[in-house]
């Protein structure tokens, strides 16, 4: 792998996207609004949104970076480009860090917009530093741009991308603590959560809106880079050049 071509490629990805007003727009501002709405929605139910808030802002922004990933990445395959890129001496681990990068940096924007939003707007009560709430936001966001680099490459159109949503996305919704907290559901349950990165992001913001400080925020932050990690190292070696 070649750190100029990566980044040449993640310019040229930034490049791209700021002629695509709409899909910055979903990247920045529909987490923002998503949690807006829910606050709106329990405004008149005391403690509600505390008790939930911390895992919406976890939850919206790992679908949205997931959702344009895949799609996007997608398209680069569909329309040919990947293929021709590959004529180059750009490789497939290039083309994949430099679009982790371009979307990583959007997800950074994308962090902190949504925590400040969350925070000063919806008032959200966090007892812990706001950077670490901020520092999970964007490793959540690189998650889901990870696992969606990966799902585009065993997608051949974008209705099959949006379709891994059931199979990749809806179970850690579920077994993630939103509905349930995790401690309290079935021993089978509960096991099989313990291996799905999005349960980690909750508890990792969770801690942090609850003041927890060190190893009990540190731990499920590890565990979730170290899911966007494997899933950046696993792109590459599944990455088509052109989808049939």
């Amino acid at each position: 792998m070649s750190i100029r071509r990566a980044i040449a490629t993640a310019g040229r990805v930034l490049h791209q996207l700021r002629h695509d007003p709409r899909s910055i727009a979903l990247m920045l501002v529909a987490p923002s609004l998503l949690v807006g709405l829910f606050a709106w929605l329990f405004a008149d139910q005391e403690g509600v949104f505390d008790r939930f808030g911390g895992a919406i802002l976890a939850l919206f922004p790992f679908i949205v970076m997931f959702l344009i990933t895949s799609i996007t990445t997608l398209r680069e395959r569909r329309s040919g480009t990947l293929e021709r890129l590959m004529t180059t001496p750009l490789g497939k681990a290039d083309f994949i860090i430099g679009y982790a990068l371009a979307f990583g940096l959007m997800a950074v924007v994308q962090a902190i917009i949504t925590v400040t939003f969350a925070v000063y707007v919806c008032g959200l009560q966090v007892d812990g530093p706001l950077w670490q709430l901020g520092l999970v936001a964007v490793v959540d966001a690189i998650l889901g741009t990870a696992l969606g680099l990966l799902a585009s490459a065993f997608a051949q159109t974008e209705f099959q991308a949006v379709q891994f949503m059931p199979v990749l996305v809806f179970p850690q919704i579920i077994l993630g603590g939103l509905f349930m907290p995790r401690d309290q559901m079935p021993d089978v349950l509960y096991a099989i959560s313990d291996w799905l990165p999005l349960s980690h992001a909750i508890d990792a913001i969770e801690g942090v809106t609850a003041g927890d400080e060190g190893w009990d925020v540190g731990s499920p932050l590890l565990i979730v880079g170290a899911f966007a990690v494997g899933c950046l190292v696993l792109a590459p070696l599944t990455l088509r050049r052109r989808t049939p």
